[in-house]
């Protein structure tokens, strides 16, 4: 293997591995230790520890969809979207640090979200901030993942940082 696949292959698995380990033990300590929509306030007003289970996508989407719909809509939209991701990983050189990182935070928040689905139908999300009675849709480690990456991503297009 050449060294800077080498180099891009470690980085792709220093990066999703944990991600991904983080994302689903911290799913499981949180069913296994607080019950659906119970909320535990960590930071009163601002942040709390909420288990709830998002049937839909990205705040709740398709949620009042028949099941068999999300799961196929879901699963497919997850895969085609790590695909995606994934061959543009393997086409970026090694030296697009940024670049490369990013899209490894977007596939290990998609691969996160991928195993829920596929063990238990939904995505199981207990992050919830929160100012006064103005709530943000309750999110996970993935759904940081994700929203890091994809952010990097925007911040290297607006800067014009073309990594091809």
């Amino acid at each position: 293997m050449q060294p800077e696949n080498r180099t891009k292959l470690f980085r792709l698995l220093g990066v999703v591995l944990p991600l991904l380990l983080l994302d689903q033990s911290t799913k499981a300590l949180v069913v296994r230790m607080i019950r659906p929509y119970e909320v535990i306030p960590v930071i009163p007003g601002f942040f709390n520890l909420t288990f709830v289970c998002n049937t839909g996508g990205a705040f709740g989407l398709a949620a009042n969809s028949a099941p068999w719909v999300r799961t196929a809509l879901f699963l497919g939209l997850s895969m085609a979207a790590a695909c995606l991701v994934l061959y543009l990983f393997c086409k970026t050189p090694a030296r697009e640090r940024w670049f490369s990182y990013a899209l490894c935070l977007v596939l290990a928040g998609a691969a996160g979200n991928l195993v829920d689905r596929f063990r238990l139908g939904e995505v199981v999300d207990f992050l919830q901030f929160h100012v006064r009675t103005l709530y943000w849709p309750s999110f996970n480690v993935a759904d940081s993942a994700v929203s890091v990456g994809v952010g990097i991503l925007v911040a290297l297009f607006v800067l014009k940082k073309d990594p091809f």
